[in-house]
């Protein structure tokens, strides 16, 4: 998907093809948010009426970039995670051997499929960590950006977390339902900063 045109791609998530959906979706709007907060290091980074902030700025600046890649990627891991899942349920179940072979490719598939909205809903919480970051000491004039970048990332860590549930419900092994609900519950503490940060940005604007 990274060689693809925007076009091309939300054509492929509007077909009648289930890989991409929304958990790639998650991905990609995690990767906006990283790069929202990129942007808005770059237009601050080498301006000296912002010189104190520098060090912070090429810090968040080169996790961001780092996340935008990760996000991406999981984007990508998403859709064959899902077809994994589908292609599990196409395996044959004539016998009680194949019948148990069936289930555990499932199962197996249900978890991987979890895990990576699972690291979706991570990222996406770093990125609105950053956000968080770059809010006092970012120009003003990409102020605006720096909510946004929240929102974006905000979307992504709501969206994955609906992502690890759906899959969640079919997974017997209650240890494991029991593991990744609790790191997605972690992930999803995030959105308290991002609405913090949202309100603070248009406190600042209306001001």
């Amino acid at each position: 998907m990274r060689k693809t045109t925007i076009d091309e791609w939300l054509s492929d998530l509007a077909s009648d093809k289930p890989a991409p959906g929304g958990g790639a979706a998650a991905g990609v709007n995690a990767a906006m948010g990283a790069a929202l907060v990129s942007m808005v290091c770059n237009l601050t980074i080498g301006k000296p009426k912002f010189a104190e902030h520098e060090a912070v700025m090429r810090e968040v600046l080169a996790e961001a970039e780092r996340l935008r890649g990760e996000a991406l990627q999981l984007a990508e891991e998403d859709a064959e995670a899902f077809s994994g899942v589908v292609a599990a349920y196409k395996l044959p179940k004539s016998s009680d051997e194949e019948k148990a072979a069936r289930t555990a490719a499932i199962q197996s598939g249900l978890v991987e499929a979890a895990a990576v909205p699972l690291a979706v809903a991570r990222v996406a919480a770093e990125v609105i960590k950053l956000s968080g970051r770059v809010l006092e000491g970012s120009n003003p004039n990409v102020l605006s950006d720096v909510a946004v970048a929240a929102s974006a990332a905000k979307s992504a860590l709501e969206s994955a977390a609906l992502n690890v549930d759906i899959n969640l419900v079919s997974i017997k092994d209650a240890a494991e339902r029991e593991r990744l609900a609790g790191a997605l519950n972690e992930a999803l503490q995030a959105k308290v900063q991002a609405e913090a940060i949202m309100h603070a940005v248009a406190k600042r604007i209306r001001a």
